[in-house]
């Protein structure tokens, strides 16, 4: 399952990216997130392996590109799932900036979740975007 989200930002792409880079932000962003720790690698280059923590859910990120604000691109192991997010930011002007997400499932594990991504696949979307307009609603607010 593929879909792209993209939401547009009032606010300087420098701003965006920063915000975007550092795991201090997730916490206003993501709900239910909790920790990001670094496994292997080093942090944000190619190659680093990432726990991420959420209240219901463990992911392990893996960086396979990171040129922001150009492209980030990232897979996502779950034991329910696997997926990788492409992300790009893009200057519309001085002060807004488009942040667009491409999401690509490539396995799901298990019966039930089967059944889900079968029967309601914008299930998955509607959660990128709530996350995608809560970053635009943070990042507009950051100072």
């Amino acid at each position: 399952m593929k879909f792209t989200c993209f939401v547009d930002i009032n606010q300087h792409i420098d701003t965006v990216v920063s915000i975007f880079s550092d795991p201090q932000h997730l916490k206003h962003v993501q709900e239910g997130f909790i920790s990001k720790e670094l496994i292997s690698g080093i942090d944000w280059e190619k190659g680093a392996k990432s726990k991420m923590t959420y209240k219901k859910l463990e992911l392990i990120e893996t960086i396979i590109t990171n040129n922001l604000p150009d492209e980030f691109f990232a897979l996502y192991e779950h034991k329910h799932m696997t997926n990788t997010m492409k992300v790009t930011f893009s200057p519309i002007s001085d002060a807004e900036t488009r942040y667009t997400s491409e999401i690509h499932y490539t396995q799901f594990n298990g019966v039930f979740i089967k059944m889900i991504s079968k029967w309601f696949p914008n299930m998955f979307k509607k959660q990128v975007l709530k996350w995608m307009h809560l970053f635009k609603r943070y990042a507009e607010n950051y100072n």
